[in-house]
């Protein structure tokens, strides 16, 4: 990594990093990679951390020839489709994380690649912590992150990782709820690893609570009411939704639970805002980049809110803490409409395994076109 101070970063980059935001890529391709794009990001964007998920790895595989030579050696080999997908993946993870080792011995907490578990293992507890071994293993960096969903079947799984010092990003959170619910299973790993005696300045997690998709949902609603009140309230409560999680996480903080682990050395989980690419061209590009400004949080962005944010982002401090009473009271002023932030978020979830297993489904159609294209017999599941 080139040193770099904050006046060698765009004025909005440089702001960010002194509020105490860590500003994750959300993407990975091999072209990243290999074209040294990503450590440019690392330079000359103060990126210290990079998210991928299956849609990321299914856009990437379909496009260029970067990944010809490895499915041509995949192909010769006789690998399976189920295979070949998790070599291929494991390997730009594993490439990344080299990339950002640097940053990761310089900061003791950045410097992170996320992969997910198999999304198709959502529901089911013992299949993805197995997954989550099988990946950690295999990748065998001290910087990645196994992705595992919030689901209620995911729960367990990530105190079972934790518990066995598996560093977890936990993934598809949308919910208050769910997000209280994630961090108590993070803390329950943390104590069954100290019970165990395991080394918890190694053990690092984040929380990753999605944004843009609940104005998405909410936004749909409120326009079928078609009143004033209903349009007071377009694009204001996924960050409404995000500050009063982040209310939670300083609650937790303050407690004396996280105190007696803290003193053992544990580390802090910190909220990520997932999901910060706006869907409505209507919103400011940098929306729940400008609107999330807290310490000790990630802010994981596609590659064009990234550079949207280093041209034009307002940073303009913490715009989380002093906000908590106007969420709260958005929050309310939605339910007196009729609209159960609740109802939204469950299906936020259950639409998000759903995407998440068929942009998986579309990754492995990728990796057997691509197979097939490279010479292999007729590639088996």
């Amino acid at each position: 990594m080139t040193e770099h101070t904050a006046a060698d970063l765009p004025a909005p980059v440089a702001r960010l990093r002194e509020a105490g935001v860590a500003i994750w890529l959300d993407d990975l391709s091999r072209e990243l990679l290999r074209g040294g794009e990503l450590q440019r990001l690392v330079d000359e964007r103060g990126v210290v951390g990079v998210t991928t998920n299956p849609t990321i790895f299914a856009s990437a595989l379909a496009r260029g020839e970067a990944y010809d030579e490895q499915l041509r050696e995949l192909a010769a080999a006789g690998t399976s489709v189920d295979e070949a997908a998790v070599a291929i993946t494991t390997d730009d993870v594993r490439e990344a994380c080299d990339v950002l080792a640097p940053v990761h011995r310089a900061t003791g907490r950045d410097g992170r690649v996320s992969l997910e578990v198999d999304p198709r293992l959502a529901r089911d507890t013992t299949a993805t912590l197995e997954a989550a071994r099988r990946l950690w293993a295999t990748v065998d960096r001290p910087n990645l992150f196994i992705k595992i969903p919030a689901t209620v079947e995911g729960l367990p799984a990530i105190t079972a990782a934790v518990a066995e010092g598996i560093s977890v990003n936990v993934t598809l959170i949308f919910s208050l709820e769910r997000y209280r619910a994630v961090v108590d299973a993070y803390l329950d790993g943390l104590e069954q690893a100290r019970a165990k005696g395991l080394d918890l300045t190694a053990i690092e997690s984040v929380a990753s609570f999605f944004v843009s998709r609940v104005d998405a949902a909410v936004d749909a609603r409120l326009d079928a009411l078609g009143t004033p009140e209903a349009a007071d309230l377009r694009g204001t409560i996924a960050v409404a939704n995000a500050r009063l999680a982040y209310r939670y996480f300083e609650e937790v903080s303050a407690s004396e639970r996280w105190r007696g682990l803290a003193t053992a050395g544990a580390q802090p989980q910190r909220p990520l805002w997932a999901s910060t690419g706006v869907k409505d061209p209507a919103y400011p590009d940098t929306l729940y980049v400008d609107e999330l400004v807290a310490p000790d949080t990630v802010n994981t962005m596609p590659g064009k809110t990234l550079e949207a944010v280093a041209d034009h982002g307002e940073v303009r401090g913490d715009t989380v803490t002093p906000a908590y009473d106007d969420a709260a009271a958005r929050l309310e002023r939605l339910a007196g409409l009729g609209i159960e932030i609740d109802e939204v978020t469950r299906q936020l979830e259950d639409e998000g395994v759903e995407k998440f297993e068929a942009s998986w489904d579309e990754l492995l159609q990728t990796v057997t076109e691509g197979l097939r294209a490279a010479g292999a017999e007729e590639p088996t599941a």
